[in-house]
């Protein structure tokens, strides 16, 4: 599967690998389960189906516009890396709309506007990409 996200995604990878570099063990940590979640979107051979979700893979019920998913990581007591994508129809893509760093903190919130920003982010997919829906 072909990753792509907006811009806004790759400027918080971009200053998340920035801090890890610089020694950061936090940015480090997330940096390390965020690569790991892209490196499991990049195995998929397909978009996943709502009947067969993963323990690391689920449907977000949340979602309005588009069918979003959350890809997650097992409990880490520091650190809680939420993606939440979209599987353009296809394409052979996903993309990666919205990220939590540290949903340990905001937990169950973080959720209930995960729609309606992802909603956002994917229609600034759609501009930067010029992506169009096939009828």
């Amino acid at each position: 599967m072909d990753i792509d996200w907006p811009a806004d995604f790759g400027n918080w990878l971009d200053r998340l690998e920035a801090d890890a570099r610089a020694g950061d063990e936090h940015s480090r940590l997330m940096l390390v389960l965020t690569a790991r979640a892209l490196d499991q979107l990049r195995n998929l051979s397909e978009p996943p189906d709502r009947e067969e979700e993963l323990a690391t893979l689920r449907w977000v019920r949340q979602s309005r516009r588009y069918p979003l998913w959350r890809v997650s990581h097992a409990y880490h007591p520091e650190v809680a890396v939420r993606l939440i994508c979209w599987f353009p129809p296809d394409t052979g893509k996903v993309v990666v709309a919205l990220f939590a760093g540290n949903k340990a903190r905001l937990g169950d919130l973080f959720y209930n506007g995960v729609a309606a920003r992802a909603d956002a982010l994917i229609d600034q997919w759609k501009r930067e990409t010029s992506y169009e829906e096939k009828p």
